[in-house]
């Protein structure tokens, strides 16, 4: 499908495939089964800043409706199940969406106490993205496992609305540019990125980047049929031709996909980068189950061992080289547009949708605070918390969770070459 040299660093697709499937995808499975990384607070009712809600569903089931709280002693804790419906569907998308878009909230050998237990060890600070209230009634933990990503049946305008909103409100545009990007329909000349500064190249295909990792998700797990009591996913090749076939897209397939690539290098850098901080011995990844703690860590060390081998690293000081007040500016910049976007995502009509969005926004907001505090990272004291850096639980597991998801898309589109070549 995608063959060379990227643009904006020196690094080619093949060695990207080759050291994502075979060492970093494997790794990467298992570190986010752990524990620590599963379970993600998240506020999923939350509304929608820039317009009212525009879902027209007429059955009670599509609506947000609180499950009866069970007793403190009972293992296990349901705490929400979130069923949004896609607007101006019928009742039978309807149905299907509230299936499919549900959020299964069953919380298996925890506690509400051991939750607050977590949150104790919990700094935050020099946030990118708009973090969720965790002190809200309405934010809850979720088990990321338990709610997969993929195709939901949320489509259509309201989709639209979103993903239109991502790109015009938050796309670094020369004024030439008149007519705003519509990320699905091939834009007329060179498009938003053409004439730009590094960064805010870099922005724009980081947001593309982004948008094409979670369409590959949706082709790659679609609902190909539904039976008794049984749904079967699997690749729709038709869909993924759609998004991202040449032919199809005018070109503007390919384009996505290399910035799919360029993505996982920035967000490969920022891992690499941040291993000091965890290799510290004081740095724990806190469940009060000691053993389970010290094995996530060394985990998350080979892992940190293994992103530092990747020989064509994307070099950041390329995109940051600036002036340093120029620099700060840039910094601050990139955050209120990352913010933006999470705030965004309270938009998104699916509750699995809203999910994965915030939790991959976060993901790439922490990545790039990462590679703008270089300097504070080099600085960190061996035995104490920094002020000048730290990492909440939050952005942790978004960090790790979002390039999971990134993985997992450059190794599925290894899969859909395999498909395509069989149906030639």
């Amino acid at each position: 499908i995608l063959t060379g040299v990227l643009d904006d660093c020196f690094c080619d697709i093949e060695s990207i495939d080759v050291f994502n499937n075979f060492k970093i995808y494997p790794h990467i499975q298992k570190l986010t089964e752990r524990d620590y990384f599963r379970y993600y607070r998240v506020n999923l009712n939350r509304p929608c800043p820039f317009w009212a809600d525009d879902s027209h569903c007429s059955i009670k089931d599509c609506q947000v409706e609180p499950c009866p709280e069970v007793s403190s002693t009972d293992p296990q804790l349901s705490t929400l199940y979130s069923q949004v419906a896609n607007a101006n569907t019928d009742i039978v998308d309807c149905e299907q969406a509230q299936d499919l878009g549900a959020i299964n909230s069953t919380l298996s050998n925890y506690s509400k106490e051991a939750f607050e237990d977590w949150a104790r060890h919990d700094d935050a600070q020099d946030h990118f993205c708009e973090l969720d209230d965790e002190t809200s009634p309405d934010a809850d933990y979720v088990d990321l496992l338990l709610n997969p990503e993929r195709y939901t049946g949320y489509k259509g305008p309201s989709a639209w609305r979103v993903w239109n909103s991502i790109y015009e409100e938050n796309c670094f545009k020369p004024r030439s540019v008149y007519r705003p990007l519509n990320p699905l329909v091939p834009p007329r000349g060179k498009g938003c990125s053409s004439s730009l500064c590094l960064e805010k190249r870099v922005f724009y295909r980081l947001i593309s980047g982004l948008h094409s990792s979670i369409n590959i998700h949706l082709c790659a797990e679609y609902l190909l049929a539904e039976g008794w009591g049984k749904s079967l996913w699997g690749p729709n090749v038709q869909e993924f031709r759609q998004r991202f076939d040449p032919a199809e897209t005018k070109g503007e397939g390919t384009r996505r996909l290399k910035n799919l690539y360029f993505l996982y290098l920035i967000e490969l850098r920022a891992l690499s980068k941040v291993a000091p901080y965890f290799d510290r011995a004081f740095v724990n990844l806190y469940t009060g189950d000691r053993q389970e703690d010290q094995a996530s860590k060394e985990l998350l060390l080979q892992f940190f061992n293994e992103t530092k081998a990747f020989p064509m690293h994307f070099d950041e000081k390329s995109m940051f080289a600036g002036q340093k007040i120029e620099a700060k500016t840039l910094k601050e910049e990139f955050r209120l547009h990352f913010k933006n976007i999470s705030r965004i995502m309270d938009c998104v009509g699916c509750s699995k949708c809203r999910l994965w969005g915030k939790l991959q926004t976060q993901g790439l907001g922490t990545a790039l605070k990462i590679l703008f505090s270089e300097k504070e990272i080099k600085n960190l004291p061996e035995h104490s918390p920094s002020k000048g850096f730290q990492l909440t639980r939050q952005e942790i597991v978004a960090l790790l969770n979002g390039f999971g998801r990134l993985s997992t898309s450059i190794h599925q589109l290894h899969s859909f070459r395999a498909l395509l070549k069989e149906k030639r």
